[in-house]
């Protein structure tokens, strides 16, 4: 989530934008798979609250669940 391309939100034009993050209990984990998971990633709108864009963590740990 580091080369962010989005630089206003879709729903109401601010530019104010900003990260925030999903941990603990709130883990999402793989599929038939033996892991920890891992924390969700956000990039969203501190205006309005829209969440722009979600993203887990570690994406490698989802590698082989298809």
């Amino acid at each position: 989530m580091n080369n962010r391309k989005t630089e206003a939100c879709p729903k109401c034009g601010s530019n104010d934008l900003g990260k925030g993050e999903h941990a603990g209990y709130a883990l999402m984990t793989p599929v038939n798979k033996m892991s920890f998971g891992s924390k969700i990633e956000y990039l969203l709108c501190t205006d309005c609250g829209y969440i722009i864009e979600s993203y887990v963590k570690k994406p490698q740990k989802f590698k082989d669940t298809i």
